[in-house]
């Protein structure tokens, strides 16, 4: 499908500079685009190679409004919003008839809508309920009494346990587990571990995605809650009873310990390890490989290091750190100036006219 400049600035609330009428059939980078392409700019760096990209149009920031373009522009407030639109428009995902496919196994007791779509080798457990426009992939397995609300994809791999619920406008990429086993064992005096039963369920709220195989383990009583807007990255660990606030989001290899609280709006990087019990405050950053060992109270926190610290201290006391060896060369050769300084003001004080005999 093909779009025109004019059409597209219409439909984000962008202004045009430039041809109107061309039209677009796709999006690509200002180095791959080729004629019918739109492209984007968004950082100083990229101008010169606007000169030279072959796309029709180009998307830019306000701040460029004034700059010389070759080719028509479309000029908005915030441009990987406006560029996450676009992409919505030439999104070439295949469309699926709704329907249960013949080699799909779904229980009798279970309730598929009529606009939802089943593929192959997905299983469907007693009382499962599929709200419309959702899809299942190859393979996805619900357990029994799984929910899941209107509009969702579930990527194939996907594992849903029992009881687990799963709302609006969801996506979970391939091998996504929700609802396992947290990791919950009682050690006793010989050394060995009982198992503790995990009763509880995952709840997952609107307008979440989870990216491919990240693991949500289920409460161990109550439930494990992941709210609205949440967006967390390939593997990820969520253990037991933790819950994560509003438009929070994660990047990969991140893992929460069981029972914490992420507020809502964090940013947490990659590799971050957040022990159990933990309350983090709303807006708090974690810088990646960061380890977390104690809640934040404050708002926007922001924190870097293992153990973490205030952000701003870790940025100081690795500028220290990194120059700890001319630190010590510096240290030992003034406690050697200081040495001689002291070994000369101990010597006994003779005049020039004692040492003459005057």
């Amino acid at each position: 499908m093909t779009y025109t400049v004019g059409k597209i600035a219409e439909l984000i609330g962008g202004s045009v500079q430039g041809d109107s009428t061309i039209e677009i059939k796709g999006a690509a980078g200002i180095e791959k685009a080729s004629p019918g392409h739109i492209t984007f700019l968004s950082n100083d760096k990229y101008i010169a190679d606007t000169k030279k990209t072959e796309a029709s149009a180009i998307l830019v920031h306000q701040k460029y409004a004034t700059e010389k373009f070759t080719i028509p522009t479309i000029c908005v407030d915030n441009v990987y919003s406006a560029l996450a639109e676009i992409l919505t428009l030439f999104d070439s995902r295949e469309d699926r008839d709704p329907g249960i496919h013949p080699m799909a196994f779904v229980d009798s007791s279970a309730k598929v809508d009529a606009t939802a779509h089943i593929s192959a080798f997905s299983i469907l457990e007693e009382n499962v309920a599929i709200g419309p426009e959702t899809h299942l992939l190859g393979h996805v397995y619900l357990g029994k009494n799984v929910t899941v609300g209107k509009n969702c994809i579930l990527y194939p791999g996907v594992k849903v346990y029992k009881d687990c619920h799963i709302a609006d406008n969801v996506i979970l990429h391939s091998n996504v587990i929700i609802g396992s086993d947290g990791f919950g064992f009682a050690p006793q005096g010989d050394g060995t571990f009982v198992k503790i039963p995990q009763i509880g369920n995952v709840v997952i709220e609107n307008n979440v995605e989870i990216g491919a195989n990240t693991v949500v383990d289920r409460a161990t009583m109550g439930s494990t809650l992941i709210r609205e807007g949440v967006k967390l990255d390939n593997l990820i660990q969520v253990a037991h009873n933790v819950e994560i606030g509003k438009n929070t989001v994660i990047a990969a290899q991140t893992g929460i310990a069981g029972s914490s609280k992420v507020g809502e709006q964090c940013q947490i990087g990659g590799q971050v390890g957040i022990v159990g019990h933990l309350n983090l405050a709303n807006r708090t950053m974690i810088q990646a490989q960061s380890g977390v060992t104690k809640s934040t109270k404050k708002e926007g926190t922001k924190l870097y290091g293992s153990p973490a610290i205030a952000y701003n201290n870790y940025l100081k006391s690795f500028a220290i750190y990194k120059n700890l060896p001319d630190l010590q060369a510096r240290i030992s050769k003034l406690e050697k100036l200081l040495g001689e300084l002291q070994d000369s003001q101990d010597q006994p004080y003779e005049s020039k006219n004692d040492s003459e005999g005057v």
